[in-house]
């Protein structure tokens, strides 16, 4: 077995185009793993291989790779950086122990940058920050850092200094050591010299080196004691009081460099080494109950204890349906039969395979703190634990945003609809934010997202990967209805025919609830008129009408219905009576309550340069946006906005235009809002017009 505290599970994380997939790629030709290096502008590099990221240049797909550096071994996922694939983050950061945040040296902390670090916060994980691109027009490595500072409210702890700026960047100064690494102008990551500091750059580096140290021993009482009365810690005594640091979340290593240079990765791996969690220094996972509650027990990692293992992420390719798995606990063999615990079922584990990007290993065991891919696995989506049969346990589950954007596709042949529906289903089990329906009432497919990006690369890899050409309709908001009053009424259902009758009478109030409560139903009957077996009944028949609002069919959200009284008859009276009385209640009395429509708020984050920015408030304002922030930066201004989602589509374009080009933005779901009466009017008129039109 191999040694648990030589192995390095770690993601690269970033806005998009800040370099992490160029990072990634020389950090597989640094470790030998690769041996002629993929550029992302030619649609070469390793980890990107759908045709949709060549073409793009972006990352879809978070991809795994695993590769060795100084006996250590690391398993590195590259993550997305576009906001329409932050789950790929999130699930990514579900399965590892430490990360590289990656920043651009003259975009600095970006939007989306903003997301991930929340994530990465949430989820607890260790990371060192690599500002990059220091050889661009703009770069400012301690600009950056006061923006993690001020923008993250993260605490950067400076461990190299660059070199020259912008066209003269030559290398860097690493402060721990002293040292500095000049690069020449071969462009190759081998071809560095180490020299004496500048000589106009002594005072800075002393400067951090102070603060350096001053930070570092404040990890451990007895040298922060030595270092107060004059002592010098040793190397190895601060490097274990940094590594401790980052472990805690007290700190984070900060390095710079030139991914695409080759300058500075080398520091980057070394600092993955040193201060970076191995698996059984991270808090074990937690195990919970059927209903995700903690039951206080928990996952530790090591080979000796039984299985554990979560499937983060499903992939379809030529060889089959490929789950990437997470072992946290115990040892898998080929051969050996596994319990998911959340569809109750066994699988046998045929093929085990090492990724690299979409080439593959084949092995035959893996043990605890390994992530590998199982091919064939039939019942297993992402979220689920497998485990040793004899121990059956469930590990924290992940929980995945709501899709907020949806589109109707038909096939182009009557002959494509079977192949659409075998390629949709296998792209659902592939992306848990990726949610597809059938209206029935049209037999219409509609497909939701978290974006018009999303959904397009979706058609996109309909039309490609399964040769399926689809008709698509316009993209659509998921409207909502709720109240806006609260009611009491009373409502009767009795049914007299041949044989025992049905009788249900219920006296309830219904009122608003809590943006974000969803639905909630309390019963205060007192004196059993209503007898208390047939409160669920009564629940679920308010509960199934909720999918349909009395305004125009979209699905209500926050109301309360607090039963308060009742009657039943000692016969007729039956759980199926009740639920039919409070489906006749719903109908009823939903339209008295007040209803309203809201829609989706996104919040929207825009970079433009200056000179644009009064043509983009404008914009945003006559897209009914509410303009809650400006920062300015070096390069431009950030203008933050809620906007209904409704007149965000095609922004993209629009923005492009008028900002010559440079303009920026990404958006995420905020909140529910009420609609403004001619909207909701107009929205109200076209469900009415589709209904007819079905008819």
């Amino acid at each position: 077995m191999s040694d648990l505290s030589h192995y390095r599970n770690i993601g690269i994380f970033a806005h998009v185009d800040a370099g992490k997939t160029t990072t990634t790629e020389r950090i597989l030709k640094l470790t030998g793993k690769i041996h002629k290096t993929g550029e992302v502008h030619d649609g070469e590099s390793t980890t990107d291989f759908m045709e949709q990221e060549a073409e793009r240049g972006i990352t879809i797909q978070s991809a795994a790779t695993t590769c060795f550096w100084k006996d250590h071994r690391m398993n590195i996922i590259d993550t997305p950086g576009h906001v329409d694939f932050t789950v790929e983050v999130y699930r990514s950061l579900k399965v590892l122990d430490g990360g590289v945040g990656v920043f651009c040296g003259s975009g600095g902390v970006e939007p989306q940058s903003e997301t991930n670090w929340r994530y990465a916060n949430e989820s607890e994980v260790a990371r060192i920050i690599f500002v990059n691109k220091l050889d661009r027009i703009g770069a400012d490595f301690l600009r950056v850092v006061g923006q993690v500072e001020k923008v993250l409210g993260a605490n950067p702890l400076v461990m190299t200094l660059p070199i020259g700026r912008e066209d003269g960047f030559v290398g860097v100064v690493d402060v721990l050591n002293e040292t500095a690494f000049v690069w020449d102008d071969s462009g190759l990551p081998e071809n560095f010299e180490i020299v004496d500091i500048p000589a106009d750059m002594v005072d800075q580096v002393a400067e951090y080196r102070e603060k350096l140290v001053e930070t570092a021993v404040e990890q451990d009482d007895d040298l922060m004691e030595a270092y107060m009365e004059g002592e010098e810690p040793s190397i190895e005594d601060l490097k274990r009081c940094i590594r401790k640091g980052t472990i805690n979340l007290d700190f984070f290593p900060t390095f710079c460099g030139s991914a695409f240079k080759n300058k500075g990765v080398q520091l980057v791996l070394d600092a993955v080494v040193d201060y970076l969690p191995s698996p059984t220094e991270v808090d074990p996972q937690p195990l919970t109950d059927e209903e995700g509650e903690e039951t206080g027990e928990h996952a530790i990692v090591s080979a000796e204890e039984p299985l554990r293992a979560l499937a983060f992420k499903i992939m379809d390719d030529r060889f089959g349906a490929l789950t990437f798995i997470r072992i946290y606990s115990g040892v898998m063999k080929k051969g050996d039969t596994i319990l998911n615990s959340y569809t109750g079922k066994t699988e046998r584990i045929g093929r085990m395979v090492e990724m690299h990007a979409d080439e593959r290993t084949e092995l035959d065991s893996a043990q605890a703190g390994d992530i590998i891919a199982v091919v064939g696995m039939k019942n297993v989506q992402t979220g689920h634990t497998l485990c040793d049969p004899k121990n059956p346990c469930t590990l924290e589950p992940m929980i995945f945003p709501e899709p907020v954007i949806s589109i109707a596709v038909a096939p182009k042949d009557k002959g494509s609809t079977e192949k659409m529906g075998v390629a949709i289903g296998k792209m659902v089990a592939e992306d848990p934010s990726f949610v597809v329906e059938t209206d029935e009432d049209s037999g219409e497919t509609i497909l939701k997202g978290m974006g018009e990006l999303h959904l397009d690369i979706k058609v996109d890899i309909l039309k490609r990967t399964y040769g399926v050409e689809l008709e698509v309709g316009q993209p659509q908001v998921a409207y909502r209805e709720t109240i806006t009053m609260p009611i009491e009424d009373s409502y009767t259902h009795k049914k007299q025919s041949g044989g025992s009758g049905q009788f249900g009478k219920i006296d309830y109030r219904i009122k608003p609830n809590e943006p974000g409560t969803g639905f909630t139903f309390e019963s205060t009957v007192v004196g059993g008129n209503v007898p208390k077996e047939f409160f669920p009944a009564i629940e679920k028949g308010f509960k199934g009408m909720m999918d349909e609002g009395p305004l125009a069919g979209f699905p209500v959200l926050d109301v309360h219905v607090e039963l308060y009284d009742g009657g039943y008859h000692a016969v007729d009276s039956s759980a199926v009576a009740f639920e039919i009385a409070a489906k006749g209640a719903f109908r009823q009395s939903m339209p008295k309550a007040g209803p309203q429509l809201i829609e989706p708020i996104m919040h929207v984050d825009v970079f433009t340069p200056d000179d644009h920015v009064g043509d983009v408030i404008g914009d945003l304002n006559r897209r009914r946006g509410m303009i809650k922030d400006q920062e300015p930066g070096t390069t431009g201004v950030r203008i933050k906005a809620d906007v209904p989602l409704a007149e965000m589509f095609g922004y993209i374009g629009h923005l492009r235009t008028i900002t010559s080009g440079r303009g920026q933005f990404s958006m995420e779901f905020s909140h529910y809002m009420p609609c403004p009466q001619n909207v909701a009017e107009e929205v109200i008129a076209e469900e009415k017009a589709k209904k007819d039109a079905k008819k």
